[in-house]
């Protein structure tokens, strides 16, 4: 078995991009070069998420419009989760409703209680192309769906609702982000 280097290892850690930024309203377009430019984001991407103790973090979070992200996230049961996609689609979010805490490293220190399902399935592409699938449950899937909607163009504060939501945009206004 030959060692293969730690993800983010020789990346660099970018900027985040922060609640408000137009980059993360906006759906990110599909990623049609597969070359050296995509590595390189995959790697600073998983660099970005380490140095920020993050669980995901997709493209359109360092300022990127590509449908790409990147998870070390573990599941309910403390099996840990790593990888990347490339092009992912969410076919499949079913199970249960869970109402969890939920935060994001676009809105830091924050976090609120976001419905999500607790099973998910995402599909797409690794860095060579070679298509995957990609299932699961609890707080991966969580995060899977988490990381989908950010490349709609979607944040988890857009789920939360109800005095939740309150609470919530009080906190962001109190933000020095957030203004």
């Amino acid at each position: 078995m030959r060692n293969r280097p730690i993800p983010g290892s020789s990346g660099h850690v970018r900027a985040m991009t922060l609640l408000g930024d137009p980059v993360l309203h906006a759906p990110c377009e599909p990623v049609t070069d597969f070359g050296p430019e995509l590595v390189r984001l995959v790697e600073d991407m998983f660099a970005t998420m380490y140095a920020a103790n993050g669980v995901g973090l997709a493209a359109n979070q360092v300022g990127v419009g590509l449908r790409v992200f990147v998870y070390d996230c573990p599941d309910d049961e403390d099996v840990r989760h790593l990888g990347h996609l490339v092009n992912p689609r969410l076919v499949e979010a079913d199970g249960d409703v869970v109402r969890g805490p939920e935060g994001c490293l676009s809105l830091p220190g924050l976090e609120a209680s976001t419905p999500r399902s607790d099973r998910a399935v995402v599909e797409g592409v690794r860095l060579d192309g070679t298509p995957v699938r990609v299932e699961g449950t609890g707080f991966f899937a969580r995060c899977l769906q988490h990381e989908c909607d950010h490349l709609e163009g979607v944040v988890y504060a857009d789920r939360v609702t109800g005095w939740r939501k309150s609470r919530l945009l009080r906190a962001i206004r109190k933000e020095p982000w957030g203004s």
